[in-house]
C-alpha cells in the first residue's frame, strides 16, 4: 500500500513526528530499513546525533543547531516507538516521566521549598538523585553505593570524572593537586618500566588506563573537563597536520613520500605561524 505525507493527521509538530515515525516503522508500506531496526542497532546513532549537537553548540551555527536537535528527537521518537510496539511505553510515557522527574527536583520552584543560590540547588539535586538511587537499590534488594547510575555506555573520559566525582562526595580524593601531578609521575614509570620489560599487552593496557584516569584527576581538580580539552587538541591536531600537508603540496610533493624531518619542519612553521597569529591579534 502506497501513501503520502497528506495522509498524516494535522496537529502539533510532535505529533506529526510521532505519526511520522509509526509510519516508518508500519510493516504495511513502511521503510524497509527502519523496520529492520531494534534497540540494539538504533542506539550507536542515538549516541552520534547527540555528539552532534554539541559539535553545533562549539561551532556557535544556530541552523546546524535546529537541525541537529531535531536528528537527536528523531531518535527519542523512534526508541519510544520501538517501545510501544512491544507494548512497554510510548513517547507521551517519555514526556510525562521526564516531566514529573523534573517537578520532583525542583521544589523550590514548583513547592514550597527555598534554595539560597546555584550552588545550593546543584547540592539538592545530587541529594534528591542520591535518594532516588538508594530506593532502586533498595527495590532491587542490593546494597546502594555511591558509584550507582554511572551509565557503561558514557564515553571513557566521561564516565572517569562521573566516577571521581562520586568519590570525592565521601572524601576519596587527593588532597592537593601536586599529588595528582605526583601520581602521574608515579604511574608514567610504571607504564616506562612494562615499556622496557616484557611489554604484555594487558599490563600494557593497564598502564595506559592508569595514566589516562590520573590525567583526568587532574584535570578535575584543575576545573578542566578532560572530554572537551581532548576534543580541543584534536582539532588543534587536524588544523596543523592539514597545515603540513598543504606546505608540502605546496613543495610540489607528497605527504607520504617525504621523510619525517620534513614534515617537522614544516609542522614547527604551521605552530610558529599560529604563535605570531595570535600575538598580534587586537586585545580590544
Amino acid at each position: 500500500m502506497t501513501h503520502s505525507s497528506d495522509d498524516l493527521p494535522p496537529g502539533p509538530p510532535i505529533a506529526r513526528l510521532i505519526a511520522v515515525m509509526a509510519r516508518l516503522r508500519n510493516p504495511d508500506g513502511g521503510c524497509p530499513w527502519d523496520l529492520e531496526q531494534t534497540f540494539e542497532t538504533i542506539a550507536p546513532f542515538t549516541i552520534e546525533e547527540a555528539y552532534e549537537v554539541a559539535e553545533a553548540v562549539t561551532t556557535g551555527d544556530r541552523a546546524a543547531l535546529k537541525d541537529e536537535l531535531g536528528d537527536l528527537l528523531l531518535q527519542v521518537a523512534y526508541h519510544a516507538r520501538m517501545a510501544e510496539e512491544e507494548g512497554s511505553f510510548g513517547f507521551d510515557d517519555v514526556a510525562t516521566a521526564i516531566a514529573e522527574k523534573m517537578i520532583r527536583r525542583h521544589p523550590h520552584v514548583f513547592g514550597d521549598e527555598t534554595v539560597a543560590d546555584a550552588e545550593a540547588q546543584t547540592g539538592a539535586w545530587e541529594q534528591q538523585k542520591a535518594d532516588e538511587r538508594a530506593r532502586k537499590a533498595k527495590a532491587e534488594g542490593r546494597t546502594a553505593s555511591v558509584l550507582d547510575g554511572v551509565s557503561t555506555a558514557l564515553p571513557a573520559l566521561m564516565r572517569a570524572v562521573k566516577l571521581q566525582r562520586r568519590a570525592v562526595r565521601v572524601g576519596f580524593d587527593w588532597p592537593d593537586t601536586s599529588d595528582v601531578v605526583a601520581k602521574i609521575h608515579e604511574e608514567l614509570g610504571e607504564l616506562q618500566t612494562e615499556v622496557d620489560g616484557e611489554r604484555d599487552a594487558n599490563r600494557l593496557e593497564d598502564e595506559i588506563g592508569d595514566v589516562l584516569f590520573t590525567v583526568v584527576n587532574l584535570a578535575r581538580h584543575l576545573g578542566v573537563d578532560p572530554e572537551t580539552a581532548l576534543r580541543r587538541c584534536n582539532a588543534k591536531f587536524e588544523r596543523r597536520f592539514r597545515g603540513v600537508e598543504d606546505g608540502v603540496r605546496a613543495d610540489g610533493q607528497a605527504i607520504d613520500a617525504v621523510p619525517l624531518s620534513v614534515m617537522e619542519a614544516h609542522w614547527q612553521r604551521v605552530k610558529a605561524a599560529e604563535r605570531f597569529k595570535k600575538t598580534s591579534e587586537p586585545t580590544d
